[in-house]
């Protein structure tokens, strides 16, 4: 399967660069040199994955991510020189997957987008799974979410750690027991992200987010799926 990339960066030797790594390894690369040619190039050609600059002319990564998140759970990678937790924060709390600092690799960069659209699209899926809790079904073949029947978007970080949750309801998850389940153990971890993918996900299934019912808070532990709602 041919996988469509679009790569968003206002430096063009970046851009050239990744571009013919993603083309070496098969893939189809769009590019835009702001943010505003990304959310257009976005909008009409919706790609398989999007890799997004923080600082860019016109509208920056952040924001181009934002009216993107509204729109599709696309899985979206940041590229940024700012090494901030702060900023890191930031870019998980908009939906983003990965943060990746500058200077990177481009073909560990390849790496990660591969692993990415693998677990999207089921690829290393042995057989169909589904999983219920309560009014939650979740089906990992088809890498779909519903709630009382009405299907929720999720980025594939989200799905993957709700996946996780809802296989073993009652089972307290450690964060850097969720973090071996949404990215390859390769890569450089960042065990509070794991609280900043919770928070988003609480806020798409919990009727109060500030006293959940599905997802539980298990203090100096991690979190746990309830076995009954």
């Amino acid at each position: 399967m041919t996988h469509k990339i679009l790569i968003a960066d206002d430096e063009q030797h970046i851009l050239d660069s990744v571009t013919a790594y993603f083309e070496e390894s098969g893939f189809v690369v769009l590019t835009a040199s702001n943010g505003r040619e990304a959310l257009y190039t976005f909008r009409h050609e919706q790609p398989d994955l999007i890799i997004l600059d923080v600082m860019m002319p016109e509208m920056d990564g952040l924001t181009a991510a934002q009216l993107i998140r509204k729109e599709s759970a696309v899985p979206l990678f940041f590229l940024t020189a700012r090494v901030d937790d702060i900023d890191r924060v930031a870019g998980l709390e908009i939906g983003a997957d990965e943060y990746i600092t500058k200077p990177f690799s481009p073909r560990v960069l390849v790496a990660q987008a591969r692993a990415m659209l693998r677990r999207v699209h089921g690829e290393l899926a042995a057989q169909p799974t589904i999983y219920r809790v309560g009014d939650l079904e979740l089906n990992a073949d088809t890498h779909t979410f519903t709630q009382a029947g009405q299907r929720i978007e999720l980025t594939p970080i989200e799905f993957d750690l709700l996946a996780a949750l809802m296989a073993r309801p009652g089972r307290v998850f450690t964060r850097l027991e969720l973090l071996d389940h949404v990215r390859d153990q390769a890569y450089a971890a960042y065990e509070r992200a794991i609280d900043v993918h919770i928070k988003n996900l609480r806020a798409k299934i919990e009727a109060d987010s500030r006293n959940p019912q599905y997802i539980e808070t298990v203090y100096g532990i991690g979190y746990r799926m309830r076995e009954s709602v």
